[in-house]
């Protein structure tokens, strides 16, 4: 049930940067959302978050507590995605709704048995894609299926960043690194743009001068029926850079900032048709606010997420593969798939951005 309100009430698991400078404040945004716990392996940030928010303060080790009090509805997970599986998996099998970052998990295995426990318990499942309640986003998928390009032939991107080398994302692997953190972008981006699962996948890693504890330069390709193709670049140690363009027979969209969020972050494109380009301007939004409002939504009027189980293992499966090709350097081939649902215009939503708070015990994961 509900607060009294009216309201889905949230449980943060996972008090780190994405939780602290997006989500939190974000749900203050919302119409139909409050937070009631937070859940960190960090007691004092734990108090000063509950003492800033009204919240409950939750151990790891009182996670099960948690769960049984009552006092949640929902639980939003944000810890290291090797972590995911440890707190949706009880959570959703508790009857507790689950609103997951992604990448779903750090191996396929690993997100089907959160997916397994969605479908059995019948709790909510919604992977935590922000753009699909962009406004910028969904105007592109919708010109994209009007046909504004004509076909849609071919799909490119640059998304890069310089992360901190003491950064977890920057120490632990592949499965912490570019391709799961930013990759999921422009997979994603691609797999709505196309409506299509590619159908084959190879890849370039390389190291830098920087010595990460990852492979921190990566070239993706991914082959899609109909001649369709797509390619995109990934950096943990370059300039911040986030675009894409795609090209169709009859004309080009493209997008920069493509897949970013924040002050001043408008998700912004222009089509190129006979030699003209127009602009079609979005507004600035609470990316965060917005999804927790549409998944809010969801569950109180009893209607299935669209970015559910099925949409984040779509993506883990490419991941997965472009392991694959770096480990192999061979070409990854993919069963044929089909998405069941794709994004909807009755996903939008426009809440203004909430104002940034001051973080509590956090290293800013930026150079």
């Amino acid at each position: 049930m509900p607060s009294l309100e009216g309201k889905i009430r949230y449980a943060v698991v996972g008090g780190g940067w994405i939780s602290q400078a997006a989500f939190m404040p974000g749900v203050g945004q919302t119409s139909n959302s409050l937070m009631t716990a937070i859940v960190t392996g960090d007691r004092q940030k734990g108090e000063e978050l509950a003492k800033r928010y009204g919240l409950e303060v939750y151990g790891y080790d009182e996670y099960e507590a948690m769960l049984a009090s009552g006092k949640v509805d929902a639980a939003y997970v944000a810890t290291p995605n090797f972590r995911h599986r440890e707190f949706a998996e009880p959570a959703l099998k508790a009857g507790i709704h689950v609103l997951l970052e992604k990448p779903m998990e750090a191996s396929v295995e690993d997100a089907e048995a959160i997916a397994a426990a969605a479908k059995a318990s019948g709790a909510k499942l919604m992977i935590a894609y922000r753009l699909h309640c962009e406004p910028g986003t969904i105007a592109m998928v919708e010109a994209v299926r009007k046909g504004e390009i004509g076909k849609p032939r071919y799909f490119t991107s640059t998304f890069s960043q310089t992360v901190k080398a003491s950064n977890h994302r920057a120490t632990s692997g592949y499965w912490a690194g570019p391709v799961p953190d930013m990759g999921t972008y422009p997979i994603n981006a691609v797999r709505n743009l196309f409506e299509a699962e590619p159908i084959a996948v190879m890849a370039f890693a390389s190291k830098t001068e920087r010595d990460l504890g990852c492979e921190d330069t990566v070239s993706v390709m991914l082959k899609f029926t109909e001649g369709r193709q797509a390619s995109f670049t990934l950096s943990y140690s370059s300039e911040s850079v986030d675009q894409f363009h795609l090209v169709g027979t009859e004309g080009a969209m493209s997008a920069s900032p493509a897949f970013g969020f924040g002050e001043g972050t408008a998700i912004t494109y222009e089509i190129t048709k006979g030699g003209e380009t127009t602009t079609h301007e979005a507004p600035v939004v609470d990316q965060f606010a917005g999804e927790t409002e549409y998944f809010s939504a969801c569950i109180l009027e009893g209607r299935d997420p669209e970015p559910d189980g099925e949409e984040g293992l779509l993506d883990m499966r490419v991941l997965a593969a472009i392991e694959r090709a770096i480990e192999t350097g061979e070409v990854q081939t993919l069963e044929p798939r089909s998405r069941s649902r794709r994004i909807g215009p009755d996903q939008t939503r426009e809440l203004p951005l909430a104002t940034s708070p001051d973080l509590v015990g956090i290293e800013l994961p930026m150079e």
